[in-house]
C-alpha cells in the first residue's frame, strides 16, 4: 500500500481552462471513516454555470473538427497521467470515498481502461457508403458528434464514473461539462488536472462543483447543451428527462437496480458464494450492479446460508485506508440510519436476523454487513435497492418460480447467476430482464461492452463503441452526377 500524503487538486472551478475560486458558498469534504475534514469546495454560480456552457458551446466547432488522430493522443496522455498518478490517486479517492484501497486502486484501473479504451476508438468512427437504387446517385451516412454534453456523476465510483463519460464524450469530438458529486468532487477535479496537463485545448472540458439541482436543470433545459449523460437514483434520472423532453435532448441515464442473484441446483456452490461475497459486499454494497437479494435453490439453502453467514461474519472492517479493510465506511450516517430501519422493519415483519444489523463500533458511518433470511418480497430489503452491506437470502423450487422472483421489479440493471447447464445457461439468460447479466460471474461491467439497464434501470448505454456511439448522430447524404 503507498504511503504518499494525501494530495489535494486544485480546489476550484474548471472553465475555460481557467481553475477559478467562487465568492461566498463553500461545501466541506470529509473523509467518511473517520469524520477527518479534508477540504473545503467552492460551489459554483449562476455566472459560472453559464460561462462553462458557453466555454464549451465556443469550443465545440474546433474540437468537433480536430481529427481523430490529434483527440486519440490526447487521451493516451490522459491515460498516461492517470498510471503516473496512480498511487495519488488511489489514497485521494479512498479518503474522500471511503472504499478499501484494494477497492479503489481497481477502480481507477478501470477508470484508466476506459480512457485507454476511448482513445483507441476515436480512430475508428466510421459511416458508411450504400447503394442507391438509381444509378445516378450514391447514399453516404456520416456519424459526427453530437455537441455539447453534459456529465453528472454519482459518489460512489467517483474515478470511473467520470472517465466513463467523458472520455468518450472527447473521443466523439464532443466538448463537455462535469457536474461531479458533491460529496467526491475532489477525485473529479485531479482528473481534471490531469486532462489539462495532457495537453486538452481550453473550453473543451470544464467542471462544474455545486448544487445538482441548479447545474442539473440548467443542463436540461440549455439549447447550447445537446446530450446529458447521468447516473444516480431513478426519481432524478425522471426529474432529467422531464425537464429535457421539450428540448427533445438526447439521455444517457443510468439509474436504480435491484440485482437478483440466483444460484440453481447445479451450480458450483463454492464459486457460487465467493460470486456473492464479491458482488454483494463490493464497496459496502454500494454499487448499482451488485447483487441486492439472493436466492438458492431449496436443496441448497440451508448449507449456503450457514457458510455465507460464517463469511460474513469473518470480513474486516475499517478505514480504507488501512491495508486489511474488506469493508468500508458508508458514504454518511444517513445511508446507515436507512439501512438499519429497513433492516429493523424487515425483523418486526417476521426475518431472521443472522448476523450483523446494527451500526459497528468504528463510528457512526459503519454498519455490521448483514445477513437475513425468511424475507418476504413485500419486504423493502428484497423489493427496493439498499446500497449497504445487508444480503435477504430466499430459496426456490424450480426454474419458473426464479424467474418471475427475479423480474418482478420495475428495475433492470444487472443480475446474477450460477449454473453448469449450457443450455440452461441461454435459456435463463434469455428470459431474464436485466442490461447485464453475470454468468457464473460477480462482474459484467467491462469498457469494451455496453453498460445500461432496463426498465426503470435507465435509458442508453455506456461502455464499447455503444457508448460513444451514444455521443453522435447520424447524417444522410444523397450525392447526384456532378
Amino acid at each position: 500500500m503507498s504511503t504518499s500524503p494525501l494530495k489535494l487538486p486544485p480546489l476550484k472551478q474548471w472553465i475555460n481552462g481557467v481553475w477559478l475560486g467562487s465568492e461566498g458558498i463553500s461545501r466541506p469534504v470529509h473523509n467518511p471513516g473517520n469524520q477527518v475534514f479534508i477540504a473545503e469546495v467552492p460551489q459554483c454560480t449562476h455566472d459560472q454555470i453559464e460561462a462553462a456552457i458557453d466555454a464549451a458551446h465556443q469550443a465545440f466547432p474546433l474540437w468537433s473538427t480536430t481529427p481523430p488522430s490529434q483527440r486519440a493522443y490526447i487521451l493516451k496522455q490522459w491515460h498516461a497521467k492517470i498510471l503516473q498518478n496512480l498511487d495519488d490517486l488511489i489514497v485521494l479517492l479512498s479518503t474522500e470515498q471511503g472504499k478499501p484501497y484494494a477497492e479503489a486502486k481497481a477502480e481507477l484501473m478501470s477508470a484508466a481502461a476506459a480512457v485507454e479504451w476511448s482513445a483507441e476508438e476515436a480512430r475508428r468512427i466510421q459511416g458508411s457508403i450504400v447503394a442507391h437504387t438509381q444509378s445516378d446517385k450514391r447514399l453516404m451516412v456520416l456519424r459526427q458528434p453530437i455537441g455539447v454534453a453534459g456529465a453528472i456523476t454519482p459518489w460512489n465510483f467517483p474515478a470511473g464514473m467520470v472517465t466513463r463519460k467523458v472520455a468518450p464524450a472527447l473521443a466523439a469530438g464532443c466538448t463537455v461539462i462535469l457536474k461531479p458529486a458533491s460529496q467526491t468532487p475532489l477525485t473529479a477535479l485531479a482528473l481534471g488536472k490531469l486532462l489539462e496537463e495532457a495537453g486538452l485545448p481550453k473550453g473543451v472540458m470544464n467542471i462544474l462543483i455545486g448544487s445538482a439541482e441548479k447545474i442539473g436543470h440548467a443542463f436540461a433545459t440549455d439549447s447550447r447543451i445537446q446530450k446529458i449523460s447521468f447516473t444516480g437514483s431513478t426519481a432524478v434520472g425522471q426529474r432529467l428527462n422531464e425537464l429535457a423532453a421539450p428540448h427533445l435532448k438526447r439521455l444517457s441515464l443510468e439509474l436504480g437496480g435491484n440485482a437478483p442473484f440466483i444460484m440453481f441446483e447445479d451450480a458450483d456452490i463454492d464459486a457460487a458464494i465467493e460470486g456473492v461475497m464479491a458482488s454483494k459486499f463490493r464497496n459496502a454494497g454500494q454499487t448499482c450492479i451488485c447483487a441486492n437479494r439472493l436466492y438458492v435453490h431449496k436443496s441448497h439453502y440451508a448449507t449456503v446460508v450457514e457458510r455465507i453467514v460464517e463469511r460474513v461474519k469473518a470480513l474486516r472492517i475499517g478505514i480504507g485506508s488501512a491495508p486489511e479493510t474488506q469493508i468500508g465506511p458508508l458514504i454518511d450516517t444517513t445511508a446507515v440510519t436507512r439501512a438499519l430501519e429497513w433492516v429493523n422493519e424487515a425483523v418486526s415483519e417476521g426475518a431472521k436476523l443472522h448476523v450483523g444489523g446494527k451500526r459497528h463500533a468504528l463510528g457512526e458511518n459503519f454498519m455490521e454487513p448483514t445477513v437475513l433470511t425468511d424475507v418476504t418480497h413485500n419486504m423493502r430489503v428484497v423489493k427496493e435497492e439498499l446500497f449497504a452491506p445487508v444480503l435477504p437470502i430466499l430459496s426456490f423450487e424450480n426454474d419458473d418460480e426464479v424467474i418471475q422472483y427475479a423480474n418482478a421489479t420495475p428495475y433492470g440493471l444487472a443480475a446474477y447467476f450460477y449454473s453448469k447447464n449450457f443450455t440452461k445457461i441461454m435459456r435463463i439468460a434469455e428470459r431474464l430482464q436485466s442490461g447485464m447479466i453475470g454468468i457464473n460471474a460477480p462482474y459484467p461491467a467491462n469498457e469494451s461492452v455496453p453498460f445500461g439497464g432496463v426498465k426503470h434501470s435507465g435509458l442508453g448505454r455506456e461502455g464499447g463503441h455503444y457508448g460513444l456511439e451514444e455521443y453522435t448522430e447520424l447524417k444522410t447524404l444523397c450525392l447526384g452526377d456532378v
